[in-house]
């Protein structure tokens, strides 16, 4: 089988810890370049010669420095920062995913922190107090994960693997989703149904897990009212997009305890550059019952070592003229 000489760019600095481990899976031959992702200049210079573009941004301006791109990979599930209708006609693009195990992990421990106290009691042991029924008679007895009804807000990989995680717990299951086609039976779920249940999930469920994309219509979907239905010793997991919850709702439920806290992964401001910004317009900071993640629930060196896999894997069969796994979208 003939194998074309392939160059890439590799454009994302997350690959760069496993730099070694991913040249070692291309063909052989293959020419990569790794310009620094920050420099705009640097990256449309490599793009020149390139065959592939590993990045989750591809500009216009990246587009039209690149003389023979057949394809943009992103190392992640997201492409919206690829200008597609940039590109080259016949360019594909493509993703991988592999986070939902370690969104899982996250899901679940956040859970665990917050249903538990451990984020109040650590608190309190920082300043001397025994936050614990044993040395304090007016300190709150908790329930363990086995007691909980877990309430799922989208139910797609991310959730469904989730929801792997706290079964193990013995906890009950329950989700909607905006098609309202997932089949409770098959995946061990109480009940499942469409965003017309979703206030009866709220009122019954003691951990919230939103994992729903973000789309016009799910924008806003927890809002002041869903909120205030759920109960006063729920917590909230929110790993899909912050604007799926109301920013002012949240803020204002959390800060006058009409929920028992939140873990707070996705948010609703983002650095323009850097590594430092406000994730909120309301100073979430300021609050004790969040636990608060620059989101980071995905990125673990497990993520990126089996998505480093699957963008060489397809690589290779660009490479060898085979059909491509994950195509998103092909330019026009």
């Amino acid at each position: 089988m003939r194998t074309d000489v392939l160059t890439v760019v590799v454009a994302d600095p997350n690959l760069v810890p496993l730099r070694a481990e991913f040249e070692a899976a291309l063909p052989e031959g293959t020419a990569v370049l790794w310009p620094d992702a920050g420099d705009a200049g640097a990256v449309e210079a490599a793009l020149a010669a390139a065959d592939v573009l590993v990045s989750g941004q591809c500009t216009a301006r990246m587009a039209g420095a690149a003389g023979r791109l057949r394809l943009v990979h992103a190392a992640g599930a997201g492409t919206d920062k690829i200008e597609v209708g940039a590109l080259a006609p016949g360019t594909q693009v493509a993703n991988t995913f592999h986070h939902e195990n370690s969104i899982a992990e996250y899901a679940v421990s956040a859970a665990i922190v917050l249903r538990r106290g451990f984020l109040r009691q650590h608190n309190a042991l920082r300043r001397g107090e025994w936050d614990s029924p044993a040395h304090d008679p007016l300190s709150p007895w908790v329930d363990s994960l086995g007691a909980a009804t877990i309430g799922f807000v989208g139910f797609g990989h991310i959730g469904a693997r989730c929801w792997e995680r706290f079964r193990v717990f013995g906890a009950r299951g329950v989700a909607v989703t905006r098609r309202g086609d997932v089949d409770a039976a098959a995946h061990g779920l109480a009940w499942s149904g469409t965003v017309d249940d979703l206030g009866t999930l709220l009122e019954t469920s003691d951990v919230v897990v939103v994992s729903a994309p973000l789309a016009p219509e799910t924008t806003g979907l927890i809002g002041a009212a869903e909120l205030s239905r759920m109960r006063p010793s729920a917590v909230l997991v929110n790993v899909g997009r912050g604007p799926v919850v109301d920013e002012d709702a949240l803020f204002r439920a959390l800060s006058d305890r009409t929920i028992t806290g939140a873990a707070l992964d996705v948010w609703y401001r983002y650095p323009s550059g850097g590594h430092t910004g406000a994730p909120a317009h309301h100073p979430f900071e300021t609050l004790d019952n969040v636990l608060m993640t620059p989101h980071s629930s995905g990125l673990t060196r497990e993520t990126f070592a089996r998505r480093a896999d699957d963008i060489a894997a397809n690589i290779g069969r660009l490479a060898t003229g085979e059909r491509l796994h994950n195509v998103v979208a092909v330019a026009r």
